[in-house]
């Protein structure tokens, strides 16, 4: 039911007498508490708030909200407790066991189905259809959903454990939990530890092994209950993602002779599909974070994907199977159940959930090489050269007037002769001013000097520049109607190649670039890229490149991030 976002009517203080009224049917519903546990549900004093909200296919829905976490949930008249409740006490409801895969399936709103139970030694919770009850995995007694038996206990064991057995309401990190302090399930033991599976068979700590193969197996048979054409499609695809991993584990024990000429076999399509699928599961291992969600998917791929591509290949989703981003991850959902994408905004599609615990990505091994980006050639394509940035000293020249004035040094003030008098004293000074300190002497003689900068680069002879030094310059213009083009000038002074930095910012940003002579300069070029793209220009200066933020100009034009209104 809270599986996704629902909408808020009203929050409002209870009343006095609503909240007699609630304690009473807190009471009559959940006969267990105690008077002083039910106290500490429903307190006289403190405040509590009543939050009326609509779900997503338009149920009216009453909370009860008691710092800040939803303690109970009344739908048709029915108090429901919420998961946060039920960790205070554990036992309040009657409680049915399952496999810990199976909670990805019940937070994405499936219900519990019988296969999927795990059967304790002293068997099933006695319940009819229509009681409230709990949900808890294996190896923690702390309940993890909430929702009503789909028939009684009488029914579920005469079927043999087939069909729907819990329709389930509410579920730890559903959107009702994300209304609370959104904290973690409490360690509570196992009442029913040694119980047994849904063969009968009895399960002990000895059995480990074989609990782990059979939880790949209880929640196939949940899903299938659920929707058989999509669990074919999910396993279909898990096998393909196995099979690609069996087969890169063979390539690294084989020569490299056999891998070029398995290589070599391959279309370039089945190519760029690997390349894709290593780095999708890549980043999501090892890029992507839980907080970062919802992102877009645009955003994905050119942040994290595109990070994640080993050196001396190219990332290019064109010359894939898929064409298109979308239907990629449209096949990594559908097939592979690793995310689910969905269209918050009309025409833009963001990652809303990870399946952080999927057998594929828990398994995938990130490659040792983990380049973020290639270096850039430098001399035609012949080699990559790890470009490095030169270093720049400001220094002042001696012209002709003023080299007599470095001839004489005396200790802490210097006598003013004919030469220093003619070149640093104004003429007012020339009768009052006898002698001046360093300091002074220095001020004055570089006031009158002209700036000049040196340029080292790695290997080459220092370079000489009048004036200062021409920073690269960053601008926004306008084209046409509201469309924006990022100008990039002066990357010749740095002895960068503007074409390599055009096609390392295209690989960023996924956007088209151009070349054009800078009007009025000789020898220089224009680096024209669509958008504005001011913020990766200067990633690609700063970290990359490294040349210091004083030589670049036009940084704060960014655009700053802030809510969309």
């Amino acid at each position: 039911m809270f599986a996704k976002p629902f909408r808020v009517k009203s929050n409002t203080v209870i009343k006095g007498s609503d909240r007699r009224k609630l304690k009473a049917d807190v009471s009559a519903a959940f006969p267990s508490l105690s008077a002083d546990e039910l106290s500490e549900l429903v307190p006289n004093k403190e405040e509590l708030n009543v939050v009326k909200i609509y779900a997503h296919k338009g149920d009216a829905v009453t909370l009860y909200v008691l710092h800040k976490n939803p303690l109970f949930f009344e739908l048709e008249k029915q108090l429901y407790p919420t998961v946060y409740v039920l960790w205070r006490y554990p036992a309040l409801l009657p409680t049915f066991r399952t496999w810990p895969p199976v909670l990805q399936k019940l937070i994405g709103g499936a219900d519990l189905m019988l296969p999927g139970l795990v059967v304790p030694s002293n068997g099933l919770p006695d319940v009819k259809r229509g009681d409230c009850c709990a949900v808890t995995v294996v190896n923690n007694g702390a309940p993890v959903a909430v929702g009503t038996a789909a028939v009684s206990s009488a029914e579920m064991r005469s079927s043999g454990l087939k069909g729907r057995g819990v329709c389930v309401l509410h579920t730890y990190m559903d959107n009702l939990w994300a209304f609370g302090e959104k904290s973690g399930p409490p360690s509570v033991p196992d009442a029913g530890g040694e119980g047994q599976g849904v063969n009968g068979e009895e399960c002990t700590a000895e059995d480990d092994e074989e609990e782990e193969e059979e939880e790949e197996g209880e929640l196939k048979c949940v899903a299938e209950e659920q929707n058989p054409g999509e669990t074919d499609q999910v396993c279909s695809g898990t096998q393909e993602l196995s099979l690609t991993e069996q087969q890169e584990g063979k390539g690294e024990k084989g020569n490299e002779e056999k891998e070029e000429n398995q290589d070599d076999q391959k279309k370039p399509q089945e190519i760029m599909d690997a390349l894709l699928v290593q780095c999708f599961l890549h980043a999501l291992k090892s890029k992507v974070k839980k907080s970062e969600l919802p992102l877009l998917t645009s955003t994905f791929l050119r942040i994290h994907m595109f990070s994640c591509c080993p050196s001396g290949k190219q990332l290019d989703i064109k010359k894939s199977s898929y064409k298109k981003l979308s239907k990629f991850l449209q096949s990594m959902q559908q097939q592979h159940n690793l995310v689910r994408v969905k269209e918050l905004t009309k025409g833009v599609e963001s990652i809303v959930e990870v399946d952080w615990k999927n057998r594929e990505l828990r398994f995938f091994k990130a490659p040792e090489e983990t380049d973020e980006e290639a270096a850039p050639t430098q001399h035609g394509g012949e080699e990559e050269t790890l470009y490095r940035p030169p270093e720049i000293t400001t220094q002042y020249s001696v012209s002709a007037r003023l080299e007599p004035l470095f001839l004489e040094a005396n200790k802490s003030y210097v006598t003013i002769n004919p030469t220093l008098c003619d070149c640093l004293l104004e003429k007012s000074e020339y009768q009052e001013v006898e002698s001046l300190k360093w300091d002074d002497l220095f001020s004055r003689t570089m006031g009158r000097m002209q700036e000049c900068c040196q340029v080292v680069f790695p290997g080459q002879k220092p370079i000489i520049k009048k004036g200062h030094i021409e920073p690269i310059d960053i601008s926004v213009a306008s084209r046409g109607s509201n469309k924006k083009v990022t100008i990039i000038k002066n990357l010749e002074v740095y002895q960068l190649d503007p074409a390599v930095v055009a096609t390392a910012l295209q690989h960023r940003v996924q956007a088209s670039s151009v070349l054009q002579p800078n009007p009025g300069a000789k020898d220089k070029v224009l680096v024209l890229i669509q958008g504005n793209q001011i913020h990766q220009v200067g990633s690609l200066l700063l970290d990359h490149y490294q040349i210091p933020r004083r030589y670049i100009q036009g940084l704060d034009k960014a655009l700053k991030g802030g809510k969309k209104k």
